[in-house]
C-alpha cells in the first residue's frame, strides 16, 4: 500500500494508544542513541491524557492501523512520527503539506541534532535552522535544533 491509500484525519480518543505505539516504535528506530526520558507506560498515558485531547493531533490510517501522527500546537509542529515501515513512502510529505495548510503563516519545530534524517527531511521541505541548544530544554537532555518555515512572500 502506498501513502495515497492512507487516510489523514483528526485523532480521536480511540487513536491515542495506537498513536503512542507508533511514536514508541519510531523513536526507537529514528534516534537509537537518544535515551527516551519516559517509559512506555508514561508515553501512552501522555498520549491519552494530554496529547490527543489537548493538541491538534492528526493520524495516518492504513486499513484499520494507525501508521503515523502529526501534532500541532498553533504554529509549533510538536510531533511527526511514522511507523518505521512507512518511512520513505511519501507519508511524511503529506503530513508536512497538511501542517503548512493548517498554519500557512509559518511553522517552527525542534528536533535532536543527531537526527540527521529528520533534519534533511525538514530542510528539504523549506525549514531553516534558527537555533541550537545544549539539550537543557528537553527531557532527554539531548542537544537539539529549532527549525522555522515561513511561506515565500
Amino acid at each position: 500500500m502506498n501513502s495515497d491509500n492512507v487516510v489523514l484525519r483528526r485523532a480521536g480518543s480511540a487513536d491515542a494508544l495506537p498513536a503512542a505505539d507508533v511514536w514508541l516504535r519510531s523513536y526507537a528506530v529514528a534516534v537509537p542513541s537518544v535515551r527516551c526520558a519516559h517509559d512506555d507506560a508514561d508515553v501512552r498515558d501522555w498520549f491519552t491524557r494530554v496529547l490527543v485531547p489537548r493538541y491538534e493531533t492528526w493520524v495516518a490510517v492504513a486499513g484499520d492501523s494507525v501508521v503515523g501522527l502529526l501534532v500541532l500546537s498553533g504554529a509549533e509542529l510538536k510531533q511527526l512520527y511514522l511507523d518505521p515501515a512507512w518511512r520513505g513512502r511519501g507519508l511524511g510529505d503529506r503530513f508536512i503539506s497538511l501542517a503548512k495548510q493548517q498554519q500557512p503563516d509559518g511553522l517552527t519545530l525542534w528536533t535532536f541534532q543527531v537526527n540527521m534524517p529528520a533534519r534533511r527531511f525538514y530542510e528539504r521541505h523549506g525549514f531553516v535552522e534558527a537555533e541550537r541548544t545544549n539539550g537543557l530544554r528537553n527531557d532527554e537532555r539531548e542537544p537539539d535544533v529549532r527549525y522555522v518555515w515561513r511561506p515565500e512572500q
